[in-house]
């Protein structure tokens, strides 16, 4: 997907298919509220280890221990409920926004731990002046830790997190393909949203969107030439006589290889 401008206080991002919808970037108040709700969860579970170490552990653990989930907690906590709650802390959850990257793709692991680490920045001496002259000098209320991690905080239609997307039927039509590499989160979420949007696409822009992302699966460089060209004649997805494979044939295969429990 690629930014292509703002309107007001709204982002309007296009994916390569073509098709628009806005991001709404949550403002300052709101997320003030979403980060305070969550200090005061944070709180409540740092005084539940201590008063478990009081009370049971009788000391036992020592004030180091407290240190160290003291700091694991503090460091890792957003990081954690970003990866597996949708970008959503308590807090962001209660509030109705969601972190989201730049564009508009969910949260991926290197964004999240870098805008969550740059938050002691923003943070410094605990009084967010950084932070909040980031937020109100630039477009989408971006801290600095978001603009390092190319990340977004955005208002969602409901604090709830959506329901699961609906299985991707027409994938049955295809073979399961595994790839000769492991795949990397972005590669992943690439191909799925590529599935997910096959049957709006026209045969021929479904080939031409797929061919340089599986010519680069294939062979590590994107192909621009024909389509019966894309991958090495022999490989498992050339589309030669007597296998059929396409582009987009591979990456539904791969899809549905993915979308498989």
């Amino acid at each position: 997907m690629d930014q292509t401008g703002a309107d007001g206080t709204a982002f309007r991002v296009q994916t390569p298919e073509g098709i628009e919808y806005l991001l709404y970037p949550a403002g300052l108040l709101i997320r003030a509220m979403a980060y305070g709700i969550d200090q005061i969860f944070l709180g409540l579970i740092l005084l539940g280890v201590f008063s478990l170490n009081m009370a049971v552990f009788s000391h036992i653990l020592g004030k180091w221990f407290i240190m160290l989930i003291y700091f694991v907690l503090n460091w890792f906590f957003h990081v954690f409920w970003e990866l597996f709650f949708r970008g959503q802390s308590l807090g962001k959850k209660i509030m109705g926004i969601r972190v989201v990257r730049s564009d508009g793709f969910p949260v991926d692991p290197g964004s999240s731990l870098i805008r969550n680490l740059l938050r002691f920045v923003d943070s410094f001496m605990g009084l967010f002046i950084i932070g909040f002259i980031s937020m109100a000098a630039s477009p989408g209320f971006r801290r600095l830790g978001d603009w390092a991690g190319g990340t977004l905080v955005v208002h969602t239609p409901q604090s709830q997190a959506p329901e699961r997307r609906s299985p991707m039927s027409w994938l049955g039509e295809f073979s399961p393909v595994v790839p000769r590499r492991p795949l990397s989160y972005a590669e992943k979420q690439g191909i799925l949203m590529f599935a997910r949007r096959y049957p709006l696409l026209g045969p021929r822009r479904a080939e031409e969107i797929a061919r340089p992302l599986a010519s680069f699966l294939q062979n590590g460089t994107p192909s621009t030439g024909p389509l019966n060209a894309w991958a090495a004649p022999g490989s498992a997805a050339y589309a030669g006589p007597g296998n059929g494979k396409s582009p987009a044939a591979y990456l539904l295969g791969i899809a549905r290889a993915l979308e498989t429990p």
